[in-house]
C-alpha cells in the first residue's frame, strides 16, 4: 500500500522521513525542531524562539495538508531539560486554548540538530 505523504515548503528533514503520513480521517506529523528549516544558517535559538519555529514548521506543512492547529488532538512534546517547561508552555498557550489537546511532555537525553526542543503532533480532519 502506498503512502499519502506531504512535504512543507520550507521544512526540511533531519533524516529519512515524511513530514506527515495522510491516514484518512487522521494525520501523523513527524517531529519538528526549529533547526529543521530549508535554508538553516546554524544560528542557535532560546527555548521560546526554538518553541515557536517547532509550530511554525509544523504549521507549514499543517497548511500542505489543508488543516491547521485547530485540527491538532494530540501533542508530544520532548525536551531536553524541563528547565524548559514553563517557557514553552508560555508558547503553547499563546497557541492552544481551552479545550486543549491530549498532550505528552518527556525529556530526553538529547535531540537532532543540537535543539532543545521537538514537537510532534496527530490531527484529524473535520468531517
Amino acid at each position: 500500500m502506498g503512502r499519502k505523504i506531504y512535504t512543507g515548503k520550507n521544512v526540511g528533514a533531519s533524516g529519512p522521513y515524511s513530514h506527515v503520513v495522510d491516514a484518512g480521517e487522521y494525520l501523523f506529523f513527524s517531529g519538528q525542531t526549529a533547526y529543521n528549516a530549508i535554508g538553516y544558517n546554524g544560528e542557535k535559538y532560546d527555548i521560546t524562539t526554538q518553541t515557536q519555529k517547532c509550530f511554525s514548521h509544523l504549521s507549514d506543512v499543517m497548511a500542505e495538508a489543508n488543516v491547521t492547529l485547530d485540527d491538532v488532538v494530540k501533542v508530544n512534546v520532548y525536551l531536553t531539560s524541563m528547565k524548559y517547561f514553563d517557557e514553552m508552555n508560555a508558547v503553547y498557550k499563546e497557541l492552544f486554548k481551552h479545550p486543549f489537546p491530549a498532550r505528552t511532555c518527556v525529556a530526553v537525553l538529547e535531540l537532532p540538530l543540537e535543539a532543545d526542543i521537538e514537537i510532534e503532533c496527530t490531527v484529524k480532519r473535520q468531517a
